[in-house]
């Protein structure tokens, strides 16, 4: 196997592995039953992934290869097992945080495999992080994280456009991977840390009483 599948399969099941147990943490705090668990795990570990290879015209990964929902539901299994816990909300955070490294590097990295340029690539790395997050706030009834003025898609941009760039300028893709994952993780890491954002439209807003 060549070094850029091997670096795509790893970096794959690990994202899908921590999204699918940061869906079933989210399930866990509403308090569900085990096949609302899996439920969620699956379209959180999964959900980024189908919306990039739908629009890159690529097979959807999970159809031909059900190891990836296994994985998910695995992930739910054990957080069935070892239950939620006082610090389940902080551990809800960092798993998030690690998916969106590993999947912005993952989306990034299939697209540049198919053949989409590199510019695409960066946009599908991004897609792929954030939007197995964005269901999982949907179907958990929870704000959506990218509404809280958090810093999350500006990690998972600065992470697949660090990987697209190093890999265009020749870095093996293995460590063209890892220098991405780190970048957008350290981000994300900081903002939850230290509460960095971006800054905020500095116009005037619409009146209070104006319709939406």
């Amino acid at each position: 196997m060549d070094p850029l599948a091997t670096t795509l399969m790893v970096l794959d099941y690990a994202a899908v592995a921590v999204f699918g147990a940061s869906g079933a943490l989210a399930a866990a705090r509403r308090k569900h039953d085990i096949i609302t668990f899996g439920f969620f795990a699956a379209v959180t570990g999964v959900g980024g992934g189908t919306l990039r290879d739908l629009l890159i015209g690529a097979p959807v990964f999970w159809v031909a290869k059900p190891q990836y929902v296994a994985v998910c539901l695995a992930a739910a299994t054990a957080v069935w097992v070892f239950g939620w816990g006082r610090r389940g909300e902080r551990m809800l955070n960092w798993l998030d945080a690690l998916g969106m490294a590993a999947y912005c590097v993952v989306g990034a990295l299939k697209a540049l495999s198919l053949g989409v340029p590199a510019f695409s690539a960066v946009v599908m790395g991004v897609l792929t992080a954030a939007f197995g997050g964005v269901i999982r706030d949907v179907l958990a009834e929870e704000p959506s994280i990218l509404l809280k003025r958090e810093l999350y898609i500006t990690p998972a941009l600065l992470g697949a456009g660090v990987f697209v760039g190093l890999d265009a300028m020749g870095l093996a893709p293995g460590v063209a991977g890892v220098l991405g994952f780190l970048c957008a993780f350290a981000l994300r890491a900081g903002a939850m840390l230290f509460g960095w954002r971006m800054p905020g439209f500095p116009g005037r807003g619409p009146p209070p009483d104006a319709a939406p």
